[in-house]
């Protein structure tokens, strides 16, 4: 299993660039970020900064999405940072939650989703694509590779990441829901003629190290508030039950309202809503060892990636056991002599 640290680019960018290295240091091998350009700061600008200062991470947006960039320009900034660094990106993406609701906009279609994944996917892979009725091509992008991974809940969403993702995002840790999201993305790989196994599994949520269960509760209850946001829009179009799983969509029926100027923020008074146990559900919270033993029955279901959110105050010390003991564990195992 790979591991991924999931930062914000709150100012300074200092801090996001030393966080960056120092999960490097602790054996991750992604640092992703949000993508929302009026909450934080411009992501691709500290990439670059990033890959400058490290060997060997990859780095993306957890998530972007199609409304808020063209997909050409989206797809140059890949290229050109692979260019300068290695083939050393991913792209994260989704149908937009923050960075197009702060701008009073809506997240894109899924036919637009579609789209998207596929213009920028080919042109940061230094292929032609046909756009907006023209063939273009990068002709300064040679070698380029670029994975695209697709955040969904929803049904449709989940049954395009089947047809056309290179990986899936799940942003939450239940086994239970992890599995049934899981099952169906790979049998809409199947039924497109693909193999399912081909797909990477990322599940991502908030991992915090620590004792103090009231206090890792707090830190890490905006998670459910977030995940909230996209349950009650499949809400709104399916229903109650029977589009995802109940476990899902009941915690959700005290949800009032969001404030997106406390989105991702540990302490965001709009989350009051999220019950204890959605938090000890959805989270990886507690010693290295109970981190251990939700990873590995995550592992047990095909997950090839865990990407653990750092919003909460105990970011270094996180880091550091999950460097020295929780991947350690979760790592294939080699002996200098048989």
């Amino acid at each position: 299993m790979e591991f991924g640290a999931v930062l914000q680019t709150n100012p300074p960018a200092s801090r996001t660039i030393q966080l960056a290295k120092l999960a490097e240091n602790h054996g991750f091998t992604h640092v992703w970020t949000f993508d929302s350009h009026l909450l934080w700061q411009e992501p691709y600008v500290i990439y670059s900064q990033i890959l400058a200062e490290t060997r060997k991470v990859k780095v993306g947006p957890f998530v972007t999405n199609p409304a808020t960039r063209d997909w050409t320009v989206t797809a140059s900034i890949f290229a050109t940072l692979n260019e300068m660094y290695g083939n050393r990106t991913i792209c994260g993406i989704g149908r937009g939650d923050s960075a197009v609701r702060v701008t009073n906009g809506k997240p894109t279609t899924i036919a637009e989703l579609r789209e998207a994944i596929h213009v920028i996917r080919e042109l940061a892979n230094s292929r032609p694509v046909e756009y907006h009725g023209s063939q273009l091509q990068f002709p300064w992008s040679h070698g380029s590779e670029l994975d695209v991974w697709v955040a969904a809940y929803g049904p449709m969403a989940l049954k395009l990441t089947g047809e056309v993702g290179d990986g899936f995002i799940l942003q939450l840790a239940d086994v239970d829901i992890a599995a049934w999201m899981i099952q169906h993305v790979r049998d809409a790989a199947e039924a497109a003629g693909r193999d399912p196994m081909s797909i990477k599994f990322c599940v991502a949520a908030p991992m915090y190290i620590g004792d103090d269960w009231e206090h890792m509760r707090e830190q890490c209850r905006w998670f459910g508030g977030m995940v909230g946001n996209h349950v009650a829009d499949i809400v709104t179009k399916y229903g109650a039950h029977g589009a995802v799983p109940d476990a899902l969509t009941d915690y959700i029926a005290a949800r009032e309202g969001y404030d997106y100027n406390e989105h991702g923020r540990a302490g965001n008074v709009h989350t009051a809503f999220v019950p204890d146990e959605i938090v000890d559900r959805f989270c990886l919270l507690g010693t290295a060892e109970q981190h251990i033993e939700k990873l590995e029955q995550l592992k047990a279901l095909g997950v090839d990636q865990f990407a653990g959110y750092l919003q909460h105050d105990n970011k270094e010390e996180t880091l550091r056991v999950y460097g020295e003991t929780v991947i350690p564990a979760l790592s294939e195992h080699l002996t200098a002599k048989a």
